[in-house]
């Protein structure tokens, strides 16, 4: 899946892409200026929806479980696919609380508001890297320096909304659906060059309930998909929920090396 900003949190934990961003010149060609990219044509309808979306996730504290699933690459090249559920827990602007398991075993990630922790095993094996001070600064370090991409994170940034849109140039409401018993407006929107994000929100707390990503420019189209339930905006965690004490025994490894497992595997 291509690296985009919109599409960011979990994929620390649902499969890890390392994507390249090239700008306007490339090696080898004379410097030029680029040209102003369109107006975003969004509908009216999908704008309203994604504005009462933001509000929604602006809270300080909720927490959300996903059930995702994640194309990876096998070393034969081969599209194959690995699952995971966990459960988000946020605190807004400095804890951030990921736990769950999924194909390849338990593992968590903890944010305290000045290290993140990578544990996996239940905590068996784990890795710590300070960080700044608020959820989306901790994603820009942990994405800009080892190059993760984490599907979900525009829902956690400090303007989900907007960070939804980055790089969208149409997008539309496509019509109401039943999800689970709750009516969800269905949305659509692009990204060139071969991008499509299909976003379901509960009508009427406009809460992400399911997101599809598909890269049709890259081979086999990979894609991703997320299915969210369960959210909680009456959670009040406490600090020592975000706080990582490692068993005996455990193991402490450089946060760069695993990463690079990540890269390697496909999945975290």
């Amino acid at each position: 899946m291509k690296c985009r900003t919109v599409v960011a949190f979990a994929s620390l934990w649902a499969g890890v892409v390392v994507g390249t961003v090239v700008g306007p010149t490339m090696f080898g060609s004379s410097p030029s200026v680029a040209a102003t990219p369109p107006k975003p044509t969004i509908t009216e309808d999908a704008s309203a929806a994604l504005a009462q979306m933001n509000t929604a996730l602006l809270s300080k504290e909720f927490s959300f479980h996903a059930d995702t699933i994640r194309v990876y690459e096998s070393g034969d090249h081969e599209q194959l696919h690995v699952v995971h559920n966990f459960t988000v827990t946020v605190r807004r602007p400095d804890r951030l609380l990921i736990a769950g398991t999924g194909d390849d075993g338990p593992r968590k990630l903890l944010y305290d508001g000045s290290d993140v922790v990578f544990a996996r095993g239940d905590g068996k094996t784990y890795a710590t890297l300070p960080v700044p001070n608020t959820i989306q600064q901790m994603m820009y370090v942990v994405m800009g320096r080892f190059g993760l991409d984490f599907p979900l994170a525009d829902f956690l940034t400090d303007a989900p909304g907007k960070a939804f849109l980055t790089g969208v140039t149409t997008g539309r409401e496509v019509g109401m659906v039943t999800i689970d018993g709750v009516p969800c407006r269905h949305l659509v929107f692009f990204q060139p060059p071969g991008i499509e994000l299909e976003l379901w929100l509960e009508k009427d707390r406009a809460v992400p309930r399911r997101l599809i990503v598909v890269d049709s420019a890259l081979p086999g189209s990979p894609n991703f998909v997320a299915e969210m339930s369960d959210w909680n905006f009456n959670v009040h965690p406490a600090d020592a929920e975000f706080s990582f004490t490692p068993p005996e025994g455990a193991a402490k490894v450089e946060f760069g090396t695993v990463t690079g497992e990540l890269r390697t595997r496909g999945s975290p």
